[in-house]
C-alpha cells in the first residue's frame, strides 16, 4: 500500500475490509437512530407541555441549551462514569444531545398554529386531546420532522466519537487511521461513509418533511 497514492490506498482498503466497514456503517447509524428516537419520545411530549405551559418553557430550553454547549467529548465522559465503557454510554450522550433541536422544534410549531383553526376545533365540540391529535400535531408535524432531521445529522457526527469508550461505529476506523503509519486511507474509509450518511439522512428527512408541510404552508411559501 506504501507505493499507492491515497486514493489507490482508500480503494484497496475498502476492497479489503468491506465488510468491516459496512458492519461499522449499520452499527454507527443504528446508534445514531436509537439516540434521536428516545430523544424524540421525551423531547415531542416535552415540547407540547412547554407550549401547553409558556411559563415553563424558558427553563426546560435553557436547560437543554445548557447541555448542548457541554463539549461532546466532556459530555460522554460524565456518562461513562454511570453507564461504564458501551454501547449505552453513546446513545445516551446522542440522546442528550438531540432534546434542544426536537423541543424547540415541536414548541415552536405547536406556537405557530393559527389561533382561530384551534377555535374552531373547539367550537366544533373537540376535547383538548382530539384538537392535539387532529389538529396541532399534523399542522406542526413537519416543524418537528425539522427538529428530528438536526437532531439525527448532530448525532451522527457525535456518534464518531463513541470509539473512545469501546461502542464501535465508523469512528474506530477513524481511530485506527490515526494510530496508524501513513493511515490516511483508513481515516477516509471511516470519515467520508460518516459524511455521506449525513447527507443521506438529511436528504431524506428533508423531502419527508416537505411531504408532511401542510398543502396551505407550502402554497403561501
Amino acid at each position: 500500500m506504501a507505493k499507492l497514492n491515497l486514493w489507490q490506498q482508500f480503494w484497496f482498503y475498502l476492497g479489503e475490509n468491506g465488510n468491516y466497514v459496512l458492519a461499522q456503517f449499520i452499527r454507527h447509524f443504528l446508534i445514531s437512530i436509537y439516540g434521536v428516537l428516545f430523544a424524540a419520545i421525551i423531547g415531542i411530549p416535552l415540547g407540547i407541555l412547554i407550549a401547553r405551559h409558556r411559563k415553563l418553557s424558558g427553563f426546560i430550553i435553557s436547560l437543554a441549551n445548557v447541555i448542548q454547549t457541554v463539549p461532546s467529548l466532556a459530555l460522554l465522559s460524565m456518562i461513562m462514569l454511570v453507564l461504564g465503557l458501551g454501547v449505552n454510554t453513546v446513545i445516551a450522550t446522542v440522546f442528550l444531545y438531540s432534546l434542544l433541536p426536537i423541543i424547540k422544534n415541536t414548541y415552536a410549531g405547536m406556537q405557530g398554529i393559527d389561533r382561530t383553526i384551534l377555535d374552531s376545533g373547539k367550537g366544533m365540540g373537540m376535547t383538548r386531546f382530539q384538537v392535539l391529535y387532529l389538529i396541532e400535531l399534523p399542522m406542526s408535524l413537519s416543524v418537528i420532522m425539522g427538529g428530528i432531521r438536526n437532531a439525527l445529522v448532530i448525532a451522527i457526527g457525535i456518534t464518531a466519537i463513541g470509539s473512545f469508550v469501546g461502542a464501535g461505529g465508523l469512528g474506530d476506523i477513524i481511530v485506527r487511521g490515526t494510530n496508524a503509519t501513513n493511515g490516511g486511507a483508513i481515516i477516509l474509509a471511516g470519515a467520508l461513509p460518516t459524511a455521506l450518511m449525513a447527507i443521506i439522512s438529511d436528504f431524506i428527512l428533508g423531502i419527508l418533511q416537505k411531504v408532511l408541510t401542510p398543502r396551505e404552508a407550502s402554497i403561501n411559501k
